[in-house]
This record gives C-alpha cells, sequence and structure tokens, in this order.
C-alpha cells in the first residue's frame, strides 16, 4: 500500500479563523487533511461591517480558501456542506450525499444569528456574518434613500429615513456609526428631494450600556462618541415585535411600549452556533449549551471521543490556568484562533503518544470603531490595562485590523480604500442589485424590505 494512504486522516470542518489556525498548524505534519468549507473563501468578519456600509468591496475582506492553501501539499479543499457526523463509524456527511472518513476531526463550523425563537424576524431585520448578509445590508440602506427620494408622502418617507440597529455589541455600535457617517458625510449633495442628512439611525440595546463586555468608562465614552455622530441611544429598551414597516419596543418601566416607523432594520443583537453542534453533542452524548455550542473538555475535545475536538464559536470552551478558576472563551476571532492552533498541537501530541494539554486563552483585549476618528480600545498588557479612546484608539484600530488581514494584498487595497474615504468622504463600493423588485413592490404599496 502506498505510504500516504497510510498516514492519518485528519478532516477540518469549516475555514473561519479557527479552521484556517488549525489547517496552517498542521502545514508540515505527516496527515492527510481535507478542508470542508461551504463558501469557497475564508471571511474577515471583523470587517465584513464595511462591506455592508460600502465602505470596502468583497474582495478586499475575503480570500480564496484554495489560493490561501495551494502551497499546502498536504491539504486537499472540498466546497461542501457538513449536514452531520457519525462519530461511532468516523464519518462526515456531507449535503450532497457524500461521506468522509477520519482518523482526527476538527470541527469549526461558527455560527449564525440568533433571533431568540422569533426567527420570523429575520426576514426584515437581517444579521451580519456572511458576504451575502453584507451585500442584503447594504442594498437595503442605500435603496431605503432612494425610496425616500421617490416618496411624496411625508410620514411615509420618514420610516424610509429611519435606520434601526438592534443590539448594543462592537458589530451594533460599528454598524450605527458608519450608517450615520453615510446619511451626514457620504450622500449629503446627491439628492435632490430628500437632506440624507435629516435621516434618524437609533441604536437599541437591551442591556443598561453598550459595549457590555468593556469597562464601563469605555461604554461611556462609545455611547457619548455614537451620539456626537447623531446616532440615537436607547439603552435598557427590548424589541418584542418586527414587520416589514417598523418594530414595537418596550423601554425601561414606567414608560409604556412604543412602535418605530422604519424600512431598515438591522440586526445585531445575538449569535447561536451552527446546527451542527446540537447534532455532534447528540451523537456523541456531550452537553450543549443554550446557544448549541458543545461543551468540551479542557483540551478542546468531546467526551468519549478525543479523535474529536471543537474550537472556534461551535464550542463551549473554558481557559485552564494552574491555580485560577477556569473562565469561559470568549466568541472572538483572537480565541478562535488560539482554540486552532491549540487543537492542532494536541492532535499532533496523540499521535506522538503524549498528552494532552488544557487549553489556555491569552486575552490581549478588546477594540471597536465608532466611526470616523472615533473608537474605544481596551488592552490587555503585562503590567495592567492600557484603556484609551477617540482618534489614537480609531488609529490604533485602524492599523491593527490591516496587521491581522488575510494577504498582502487585502492590506494594501483596505489601506487605499481607507485612505480615500478618509479624505474625500465618500464610499465608492455603492453597487446594489435586485433594484426591479423594490420598485415593483414599492409602486404596488407591497412592503419592499
Amino acid at each position: 500500500m502506498n505510504a500516504n494512504m497510510e498516514r492519518p486522516r485528519v478532516v477540518i470542518v469549516g475555514c473561519g479563523f479557527g479552521g484556517l489556525e488549525a489547517a496552517r498548524a498542521l502545514a508540515k505534519a505527516p496527515v492527510d487533511i481535507t478542508l470542508v468549507e461551504r463558501t469557497n473563501h475564508h471571511l474577515f468578519q471583523p470587517l465584513l461591517y464595511q462591506v455592508a456600509t460600502a465602505g470596502l468591496s468583497a474582495p478586499a475582506i475575503a480570500a480564496p480558501v484554495r489560493h490561501l492553501f495551494r502551497a499546502q501539499a498536504n491539504l486537499t479543499t472540498l466546497l461542501g456542506e457538513v449536514t452531520s457526523i457519525d462519530a461511532d463509524a468516523r464519518r462526515v456527511l456531507l449535503r450532497d450525499g457524500d461521506a468522509l472518513p477520519y482518523d482526527h476531526l476538527i470541527v469549526a463550523a461558527g455560527a449564525t444569528h440568533s433571533y431568540f425563537g422569533r426567527d420570523e424576524w429575520a426576514a426584515h431585520a437581517p444579521g451580519l456574518k456572511t458576504l451575502d448578509d453584507a451585500f442584503e445590508i447594504r442594498r437595503r440602506v442605500l435603496l431605503a434613500f432612494e425610496m425616500a427620494e421617490k416618496e411624496p408622502d411625508e410620514a411615509k418617507r420618514r420610516g424610509w429615513l429611519t435606520f434601526v440597529v438592534i443590539g448594543g455589541g462592537p458589530t451594533g455600535v460599528e454598524m450605527a456609526g458608519t450608517m450615520a457617517e453615510i446619511a451626514r458625510t457620504t450622500l449629503p449633495g446627491e439628492f435632490r428631494r430628500i437632506d440624507p442628512s435629516s435621516a434618524a439611525i437609533l441604536l437599541v440595546e437591551g442591556s443598561p450600556r453598550v459595549l457590555g463586555a468593556m469597562p464601563e468608562s469605555l461604554s461611556a465614552s462609545a455611547r457619548l462618541q455614537l451620539e456626537r455622530l447623531g446616532v440615537e441611544v436607547r439603552v435598557s429598551s427590548r424589541v418584542t415585535a418586527i414587520d416589514a414597516n417598523g418594530l414595537e419596543v418596550s423601554p425601561p418601566e414606567p414608560a409604556a411600549p412604543y412602535r418605530i416607523e422604519a424600512r431598515c432594520i438591522v440586526w445585531a443583537a445575538g449569535v447561536a452556533a451552527s446546527p451542527l453542534g446540537r447534532q455532534l453533542a447528540s451523537a456523541v452524548g456531550a452537553e450543549a449549551d443554550r446557544a448549541g455550542r458543545v461543551v468540551v473538555l479542557p483540551d478542546l475535545s468531546v467526551p468519549g471521543h478525543p479523535e474529536i475536538s471543537v474550537i472556534g464559536d461551535l464550542a463551549s470552551a473554558k481557559s485552564h490556568v494552574e491555580g485560577r478558576e477556569p473562565v469561559p472563551v470568549p466568541g472572538v476571532s483572537p480565541g478562535a484562533k488560539q482554540m486552532g492552533r491549540a487543537a492542532a498541537g494536541n492532535l499532533l501530541r496523540r499521535l506522538r503518544g503524549e498528552a494532552t494539554q488544557a487549553f489556555r486563552y491569552r486575552d490581549y483585549g478588546n477594540l471597536a470603531t465608532i466611526g470616523r476618528n472615533s473608537a474605544v480600545v481596551d488592552l490587555t498588557t503585562p503590567v495592567g490595562p492600557v484603556r484609551f479612546s477617540g482618534h489614537l484608539a480609531w488609529l490604533f484600530w485602524l492599523f491593527a485590523h490591516i496587521w491581522f488581514l488575510i494577504g498582502f494584498r487585502n492590506r494594501i487595497v483596505v489601506l487605499i480604500d481607507w485612505a480615500s474615504a478618509y479624505w474625500s468622504s465618500q464610499r465608492y463600493a455603492r453597487v446594489v442589485t435586485d433594484i426591479e423588485r423594490v420598485v415593483a413592490n414599492q409602486s404596488s404599496k407591497k412592503p419592499p424590505l
């Protein structure tokens, strides 16, 4: 038998941050890797909102998976969607009916949107996880201004010029701030019947403050910077209904619930693990948390199946530091990257007959941009936390994201696009499609969005 056929077969599901790092960490290992990804690209999700708001084009933040691994001889890329995992037979089952056998499996299928049991809201308030999501949000935002330009009724026009972002985490804050920039600095002067700068941008958050994972001082700074951009921030306010024409909000008592007429709503309030998480947990007898993430052992494997590791947004993992209580790993890209490298390292230890190591997450901090010259940064350093906001934080955020982008070309493209946007206040990735459907629905008085 060919020696190549006797090498351990490793299947990696997903090419997000975790899957990408795991595959790269195994580049020189004596294994044969099959990487299964449902799209043909790796996506730099922290900048996805820039595509949604016409600041960047899709190729600037996405790289073809095959191109990324063209020089990695031990890896084969397959375009496909994993529907289930047969842990007893050690097979990964694909939607097209194919089955991939494995000796070791790393599952990094990522996350999707969570509407907290109200999935019907998705049609009216799209979330932001994929390029398709970004294109849909960009279409809705830009065409809302176009529909307002055509609408003679002032009340209906106001609905088109009201934009609501639900969720005050980093994605929600970044979306709301950038939408305010579009209305205040990009579009003025381009319309004759409306004033884009009069658009209302609302950020609705259920908890008492935005950026709840950050220190209270930075949260307050972020809110102040948003309000300076023209964003109206409403905290401690729960969304109770969403339809094609707006949403209903329950504010803090004793205020009464109220309705917001808005034709463009973006969902940034919740995430859930890929459905593959619950399927895998059921198949191996593991526990899944409320978000559908698989509860993993300290070395990121699942109970009773050391050959299966779960990482990234699909894993309910804890960081283990000797002498301290384990703490949950946050669902951020640095966590996924570190888990990918750790899972690959433990796989190699198993091949050598060595004991695996508990995962230890290294927290480097959090950062979020609010808009032009506005951001907040919370860094974790050996000498203690370093926190700052404003223009300096924005510059730090900008160069940090350029540094971590995939590929030299992507960095150059993003740097040029951002420099152009900064000096011209323009966004040139404003191409939208499917306009005919929107216009037809509007003329027939049907809700177009």
